[in-house]
């Protein structure tokens, strides 16, 4: 048994020696407590006092890198690229961790790209007169001539609508953009407008009767749409009509925003280009979104904020992907208050990072000592950006109780193994 322990205290002693070997002060202590305890005393009392001793130390020295978990350490690096080139796959780049600061938090605003979207839509947007195209329905009246009503009340594609696809009664524009119409024939009226298709009816009857009295009218839009997706009420197509639709018509129409939308992530796609539309961020700055007017075919999608969360993790009371308020803005305090605060029996409030950009080129780190309340100030205005990690360390007491229920059970398993093969 007293050759077993010894083995164990040289076995635990490599242990140190490999996981501390900056430490090198330490170690030559840890040593001189091993030597002492088995030039005096094989065993007993006091061998068994000093093994505690150097398990103690163990853990302390070797809780830095033997602890399990994550840690930060000062700087940070990160592998660049790889290969067979020995050379080139041990390059590496350090990242600097930046402390967060009232300085910090001026430049990331003042370094914030002008959002100039808002007035390109305005521009490109203004209110047309509206065109005729394939799928509409027109209403065509002929006063004095109710024969002609009865003809278009008897046209098949006339009949009653009885689903919102089908048309309204009335001439139907075809799809190669032609209407036809008694005593006017086959007449081609894609692209015109209302008006000019009403003097060319009434152009075409004055052959047939003397002074025909004709009114045109659309009663049903059916050749231009765009569509709303995402977090609304009810996503799906809407019909423009000859009154401009601007943004927020649109999204009135789709039953609204829902609780789970981020107002500041809408994306509007126009002729193959994305746009991103903040809605808050608009108002904030004066400009009214109700300005901006949507064409036929464009797609306006209402992101979700699950989309754009931050992972919350580490010493905090429940670990979180925390969503942006409704205003599409997330605070670091805001992410620690969804995880529940930083955990006051594990964490050390001095080690708090944002990690960003980790799939990014240019990966960022960002510390704030959360020590004292005072800091929280800095954290209400630290932006966190979508996919930022929030990572707050354990202290050192943690640590080393991890390593001690690391090594505990080994070390009891090889003491009672001891005993009874004794």
């Amino acid at each position: 048994m007293i050759v077993f322990i010894q083995m164990l205290e040289g076995f635990i002693v490599a242990v140190i020696l490999h996981a501390c070997q900056r430490a090198r002060g330490a170690m030559r202590a840890a040593r001189r407590v091993l030597r002492r305890s088995m030039l005096s005393r094989r065993l007993g009392r006091g061998g068994l006092a000093a093994l505690i001793a150097i398990l103690a130390l163990a853990g302390a020295l070797a809780g830095c890198s033997t602890a399990p978990g994550m840690r930060m350490s000062q700087p940070a690096t990160l592998p660049t690229g790889e290969g067979t080139d020995n050379d080139a796959a041990q390059a590496q780049e350090q990242i600097p961790i930046t402390e967060i600061n009232l300085r910090l938090i001026q430049q990331l605003r003042a370094a914030a790209a002008p959002d100039n979207t808002w007035t390109m839509l305005e521009a490109s947007s203004q209110p047309a007169h509206y065109t005729l195209g394939a799928g509409d329905v027109l209403d065509i009246t002929v006063w004095d001539h109710p024969e002609l009503i009865a003809a278009q009340s008897g046209q098949a594609n006339s009949v009653s609508a009885q689903r919102s696809a089908d048309p309204a009664p009335g001439f139907v524009i075809d799809q190669d953009g032609y209407l036809q119409f008694p005593y006017v024939g086959r007449e081609h009226v894609a692209g015109m407008h209302i008006e000019d298709v009403q003097r060319l009816v009434q152009t075409r009857l004055s052959e047939v009767y003397q002074k025909p009295q004709v009114t045109v009218r659309i009663v049903s839009y059916r050749s231009k749409q765009i569509y709303v997706d995402g977090e609304v009420q009810s996503p799906g197509s809407l019909a423009i009509n000859d009154v401009p639709m601007t943004l927020y018509q649109a999204v009135a129409r789709a039953g609204g925003f829902t609780k789970n939308a981020d107002q500041s992530q809408m994306v509007l796609v126009r002729d193959g280009k994305s746009y991103r539309l903040d809605l808050p961020a608009m108002l904030a700055r004066n400009e009214n979104p109700a300005s901006i007017r949507l064409l036929n075919g464009d797609l306006l999608r209402v992101v979700a904020r699950e989309d754009n969360g931050v992972y919350v993790m580490g010493e905090v009371s429940k670990p979180v992907t925390a969503v942006p308020m409704r205003n599409g803005k997330l605070m670091l305090s805001d992410a620690i208050s969804q995880a529940g605060s930083i955990d006051s029996n594990t964490a050390d409030p001095q080690q708090l990072y944002v990690i960003r950009g980790a799939e990014g080129t240019q990966p960022q780190v960002y510390h704030l000592d959360a020590r004292s309340p005072v800091s929280m100030i800095l954290a209400n205005q630290f932006q966190l950006q979508s996919n930022d990690v929030v990572y707050v360390d354990s202290n050192g007491l943690v640590r080393l109780s991890r390593v001690l229920n690391l090594l505990l059970p080994a070390i009891n398993a090889g003491l009672t193994a001891a005993v009874l093969t004794k």
